[in-house]
């Protein structure tokens, strides 16, 4: 006894069959990340290594406790951070309803109608002498379903973009963590920075006030002129006006910070003193290849293509038949009281069909040549991402070591001309150095001490961008 159906059902099962089979076949090829010849090493660093900064935690690469305190809150409360969750949370409703692709469409629908026809017309009449009615019925409950065959990986490659776009909003907000960490560190060294400046020049002066008040006393006594005082006055003059300069930018500091954290302007809790902040180790850069798994905005970038692979193939998808196969059952009757009857209500239809596109294939030629376009861009992109990335590691790199020799020569200058002012001094006192030698050690040291301070930022600053560069912070 044969088991197959009767023949026009074992033909449409065989040709559904082979359509089926087209199915596994892609229409179009997606393009592969370009190979790019990195270097071994980056061009400023100074040996080989393959550790990375990157693979720190930001708590094990910023260890003062104020620091960390404000990075919890820009980490949890940062707007830009909120901004990028939801947008996580939107990917992957994306990504969930794409899935649901290969599932069929199921409505179900009640409905009653009634009809009274013309008594002139012919349905009229024959409804007048077959049912001895004037008017006509119909109640129906049925449930329809209908399922589009993914032939040509229409809905496949809907499903990988929506994938792609998912994974790359989640990178997309390690990349704004990253930033964010980045611009906080970096905002209380330079806070730390104004913090230290401040004092020098608080600390100017009270040097010069005292300066000053010796001159005075010279001049009564007919030891130096009018111009030795007035030369002194606007010596302390020009360091009393450094003090507001500094004091509102601390201000403006403290706000920026603030909003960082994503709470109200406000002061900023700090902690120890910027002199005494510990460097983190800087030549562990990493290697260039190392890029491509750690930057989230390269891998982002790397995702860019996924996506627009998927694009392309589902444009290309568009302009090929699509096969729709729909089928309805329920129950159907013209009176209500044998709406419900079983068996003799219920009815059932299927049917599939070709669609293929004719008026709007230029359309969708044209989305697909565009999607096409896209991709190429993207590939270029990549490229250029990369080559960001690896300028940026090198630029921190080269920065972190040489500050650290200029720190070292600022930091011996400081020191000789602290001991110069203090003899200046006590020569002015003893008559053996004139007014001029003690402002120009003044000077001197109180621009030498800001500079110190100034380089101990850039300093640390390039560390944290360092961190960055090499894909840190998002841990």
């Amino acid at each position: 006894m044969s088991i197959l159906p009767p023949t026009p059902w074992r033909r449409l099962a065989l040709g559904l069959a082979s359509l089926l089979l087209v199915a596994a076949c892609k229409v179009s090829k997606d393009v592969p990340l370009p190979t790019l010849p990195l270097p071994a090493t980056y061009r400023t660093a100074s040996t080989a290594d393959t550790n990375s900064v990157a693979s720190l935690p930001w708590r094990s690469f910023f260890t003062e406790p104020a620091l960390q305190q404000l990075l919890d809150s820009a980490t949890v409360r940062n707007n830009d951070l909120q901004l990028a969750i939801q947008n996580i949370a939107s990917a992957q409703a994306t990504l969930r309803q794409a899935r649901l692709g290969y599932l069929p469409a199921a409505t179900l629908q009640a409905g009653v109608t009634t009809n009274r026809p013309s008594s002139n017309s012919l349905n009229g009449i024959s409804l007048s002498q077959f049912l001895g009615s004037r008017h006509i019925e119909d109640y129906n409950l049925a449930a329809s379903v209908s399922w589009e065959a993914d032939i040509w990986g229409k809905i496949r490659s809907r499903k990988q973009e929506a994938l792609a776009a998912y994974l790359q909003s989640q990178e997309a907000r390690k990349a704004v963590q990253t930033q964010v960490v980045a611009q906080v560190a970096q905002g209380y060294y330079n806070l730390l920075m104004l913090d230290t400046q401040l004092a020098v020049a608080r600390r100017n002066v009270a040097l010069t006030d005292s300066t000053l008040r010796f001159t005075q006393l010279q001049f009564r006594a007919g030891q130096v002129t009018a111009l030795a005082v007035q030369q002194v006055e606007v010596q302390r003059l020009t360091a009393a006006g450094l003090v507001p300069q500094f004091e509102q930018a601390i201000t403006v500091q403290e706000d920026a910070l603030s909003i960082l954290a994503g709470r109200l302007p406000g002061g900023i809790t700090r902690s120890g003193n910027l002199l005494r902040v510990q460097v983190p180790v800087v030549a562990a850069g990493g290697v260039p290849a190392a890029l491509l798994a750690r930057r989230p905005d390269v891998r982002s970038a790397e995702l860019a293509l996924d996506r627009a692979n998927a694009t392309v193939g589902y444009t290309k998808a568009q302009l090929y038949p699509a096969l729709t196969i729909t089928a309805q059952g329920g129950l159907n009757a013209f009176q209500a009281s044998t709406w419900f009857s079983l068996p003799a209500s219920l009815f059932g239809t299927a049917f599939g069909g070709l669609t293929q596109p004719l008026f709007q294939r230029g359309a969708l030629r044209t989305q697909y040549q565009q999607a096409q376009i896209e991709r190429e861009r993207t590939v270029i992109e990549f490229r250029q991402q990369v080559l960001v990335a690896v300028g940026e590691v090198s630029d921190a790199l080269g920065q972190a070591q040489r500050t650290q020799t200029q720190q070292a020569l600022a930091t011996e200058r400081v020191r000789t001309l602290r001991e110069a002012t203090k003899n200046a001094n006590l020569l002015f006192g003893s008559g053996l150095a004139s007014y001029l030698e003690v402002i120009t050690a003044q000077s001197n040291a109180l621009q030498s001490e800001l500079e110190l301070a100034s380089l101990k930022r850039t300093q640390l600053e390039a560390n944290v961008e360092l961190y960055r560069a090499v894909g840190g912070g998002w841990q």
